[in-house]
């Protein structure tokens, strides 16, 4: 009911549990369906991907957080990494728009393929991050 948008009181309604049985039951789900991403998604080929950002806030726009809680509301960019063929989320980040935000989330989609991209403004990319390291290393070539 959820997925179909029904909110958390509704589905509770209707299913005659309390609506903290249904707010656990869903971060259960998303907790189980964020281990089986990062296990299963790994090793891809892909052609292309398309990474993106898309910005959100948390309690208040960040000009109007109100003393006492920086760091806990404001603004949140959640970044995405998909598969142009088969629309598969490859990554996804929510932190900042920042450049360290931005590497760590590189570095994850990175981790997560197994690809040559070649791109015409920069050449050829060569992408490689081992496993066990957060740390992606590129190294580009030009083609003419």
């Amino acid at each position: 009911m959820l997925v179909e948008g029904s909110s958390l009181r509704s589905t509770s309604r209707v299913c005659d549990v309390s609506i903290n049985t249904v707010t656990k039951l869903l971060v259960d789900v998303g907790r189980a369906c964020l281990v089986f991403h990062d296990k299963t998604v790994r090793d891809l080929m892909v052609d292309r991907v398309q990474c993106d950002e898309i910005w959100s806030f948390v309690y208040a726009k960040e000009k109007n957080v109100p003393d006492g809680m920086e760091g806990k509301a404001g603004d949140v960019w959640t970044w995405t990494a998909i598969d142009a063929d088969t629309k598969l989320i490859v990554s996804w980040f929510i932190g900042g728009r920042d450049a360290l935000t931005a590497q760590e989330f590189m570095a994850d989609v990175a981790d997560r393929i197994n690809t040559v991209f070649n791109s015409p403004p920069m050449g050829t990319v060569h992408i490689s991050a081992p496993s066990k390291s957060r740390s992606a290393t590129t190294s580009t070539t030009r083609s003419s």
